[in-house]
């Protein structure tokens, strides 16, 4: 095998173990998100205390109080945002779906379209395998998927959608550079090793971490019982 085809090869090393993890985690969170109540709640507060537990962790060395609190006021906000969502009696399971196919579409087509075109990188110095690529493959593949799933649910007016998914995929993409920063700030290069292929779960979840306060007060300015590309 030539020396390119090597480096190609290695583009997708991580890919099965990847596909693999979401196979068994992606069906889990839908079926909590599903059926809300009290499972919802166990899956939120299973995953808070499993990012504080790793939080804590990562800052063993770090004497700063204010550092340390600031991120546990990140992962409270957004476990907060996501169960005020949810127990939207008429809205919640929708808006918490559309808002997590968003993040893991964002997620998906940065990482595919990154690794298949790569080119210039978008933040060399914080993170050095985001491209540019990537993160317009990321954005187009959520407006695409939370086109698709608003029009599933609702009638929309297509622009809405189109905007609402492109923030917040937006959103979740500065929520993966800032994540970066704070693991280069940290010296670390996976937040943990929990889930195969993704690393630990500030990896997995930090687009989460940062588009479910926004949304929170998306809904929170619309009311009760309307869906988020209303």
């Amino acid at each position: 095998m030539s020396g390119l085809a090597e480096r190609r090869a290695g583009r997708w090393s991580d890919l099965g173990t990847r596909t693999l993890s979401a196979a068994v985690l992606a069906p889990l969170a839908v079926a909590c998100i599903w059926a809300g109540g009290i499972a919802f709640v166990i899956l939120i507060a299973a995953a808070m205390l499993g990012l504080v537990a790793e939080w804590l962790g990562l800052c063993r060395r770090i004497r700063s109080l204010t550092f340390r609190s600031a991120g546990l006021a990140y992962v409270a906000l957004a476990g907060a945002a996501l169960l005020w969502l949810r127990d939207d009696a008429e809205a919640g399971r929708d808006n918490v779906l559309f808002l997590l196919l968003i993040v893991w579409a964002c997620d998906i087509g940065a990482y595919l379209v990154g690794r298949w075109v790569g080119g210039p990188r978008m933040a060399p110095r914080t993170s050095p395998g985001k491209t540019w690529s990537g993160a317009i493959g990321g954005l187009l593949a959520a407006v695409a998927i939370g086109s698709l799933v608003a029009h599933l649910l609702s009638n929309p007016e297509t622009w809405r959608v189109v905007l609402l998914a492109a923030g917040l995929a937006g959103v979740a993409q500065a929520g993966d550079l800032l994540e970066s920063f704070v693991k280069r700030r940290l010296e670390v290069k996976d937040s943990g090793h929990l889930i195969p292929g993704h690393g630990g779960l500030f990896d997995r979840l930090d687009g989460v971490l940062a588009t479910a306060p926004v949304a929170a007060l998306l809904a929170l300015i619309q009311g009760r019982g309307v869906v988020l590309w209303q």
